[in-house]
């Protein structure tokens, strides 16, 4: 992927909205990649800097051009206002609008929501997990107790009967 990467940036090097860019976060950018959740490695974010998204897309450097050339472009918010329909005016408008205090708080309750999300997430994962090697061990046990009931001499008796009587037709 990174070779692709490289040649996207060096499409987008002097574009005058679009910043296409990397970053090594296991070095001086550590920060920036805890900041903005990366998690995992290559991670690809996007979109305002202040709510950067994850890109689902493909990782080839056709469908980054693709995906880069239809959306990194200015969008609707505080500094694209003029970008903005009616609705989300009214809606950057109403949390402008809020105190420090109620902004911080109100960010603080969706940041919560997301992490409770993880949280179930994970948690429900791990029940699966937990099932899915129950299962594994069940069916592992399973075949064991019809091999040690005789399958295989069950198996070899059968193939000795039909070895004989094919022999007995010459």
């Amino acid at each position: 992927m990174k070779p692709d990467w490289d040649k996207l940036m060096a499409e987008f090097k002097d574009h005058e909205t679009a910043l296409v860019a990397d970053v090594d976060c296991t070095a001086d950018g550590k920060s920036l990649c805890e900041t903005v959740g990366v998690k995992g490695y290559p991670t690809i974010k996007w979109g305002d800097p202040s709510n950067l998204e994850d890109y689902q897309g493909g990782r080839d450097f056709n469908s980054l051009l693709t995906f880069s050339k239809e959306n990194l472009k200015p969008v609707c918010s505080p500094a694209n206002i003029d970008l903005c329909d009616d609705a989300k005016k009214a809606e950057i408008a109403k949390i402008q609008a809020m105190s420090d205090e109620d902004l911080a708080a109100a960010i603080s309750k969706e940041e919560d929501k997301l992490e409770d999300a993880e949280a179930t997430f994970k948690t429900e994962v791990q029940k699966l997990q937990d099932k899915y090697q129950q299962l594994s061990k069940d069916k592992d046990d399973a075949q064991a107790a019809v091999k040690a009931a005789g399958l295989g001499l069950m198996k070899s008796v059968q193939a000795a009967k039909k070895k004989a009587s094919a022999s007995d037709e010459l």
